[in-house]
């Protein structure tokens, strides 16, 4: 009897023994564990920077090459405008324009055109105290171009015409005769009614 009772207290103090060193095993293999795996960052996005896409719509007229609506970014500014009109004509008076405005919707930018007057005439100075204004004097009309006489490089200055077009006017001219009106511009390709509006103040058969 006494050998049993000894076997049994061996029995549970190798059992105790046993269990301590498998917990003591399995923390140390946890820790091991959780060393080892790497930790997984979130990857970073690109950040970009916002790009405005905001559009507007401007009205070119003019001495510009293709007076029209326009649509422009926004931060555009009149040079941009005139640019997209196909630029400014050689009658274009630019210093009479500020071309470093900032542009809205809605805005009309209107190209002046040097004024020009007949060979050999003379423009007084107008203005206050002038002799001119005490006289009553007025200056002188602009001359009208003659759609009949005018050569490529006069017509290519007229807005909206340009180089192609004023061709096919010397090409109708060479074709039916001298112009009986105006409104003749209109059997010319390219030209329609509101374009012959456009030249009509500027313009004579």
């Amino acid at each position: 009897m006494p050998f049993v009772s000894v076997s049994r207290s061996t029995a549970l103090v190798g059992l105790s023994v046993l269990i301590a060193v498998l917990v003591i095993a399995g923390q140390r293999l946890a820790g091991a564990g959780a060393a080892s795996a790497p930790e997984v960052a979130a990857p970073l996005e690109p950040v970009s920077a916002p790009v405005s896409s905001q559009r507007f719509v401007v009205h070119v007229v003019g001495a510009v090459r293709r007076p029209g609506l326009y649509r422009l970014r926004e931060g555009a500014r009149v040079a941009d405008a005139v640019a997209r009109a196909g630029g400014a004509t050689r009658r274009a008076n630019l210093t009479g324009l500020n071309l470093a405005a900032p542009l809205v919707d809605g805005t009309q930018v209107l190209v002046p055109a040097r004024v020009a007057v007949g060979v050999g005439a003379v423009v007084p100075p107008v203005g206050e105290g002038s002799d001119a204004a005490s006289s009553g004097v007025d200056a002188l009309p602009a001359q009208k171009l003659s759609l009949s006489n005018a050569t490529a490089e006069q017509l290519d200055e007229l807005p909206g015409v340009g180089p192609i077009t004023a061709q096919k006017i010397l090409d109708y001219r060479a074709e039916h005769g001298l112009f009986r009106s105006v409104d003749d511009l209109d059997a010319v390709p390219g030209i329609g009614p509101t374009r012959i509006e456009q030249l009509r103040d500027l313009v004579t058969p």
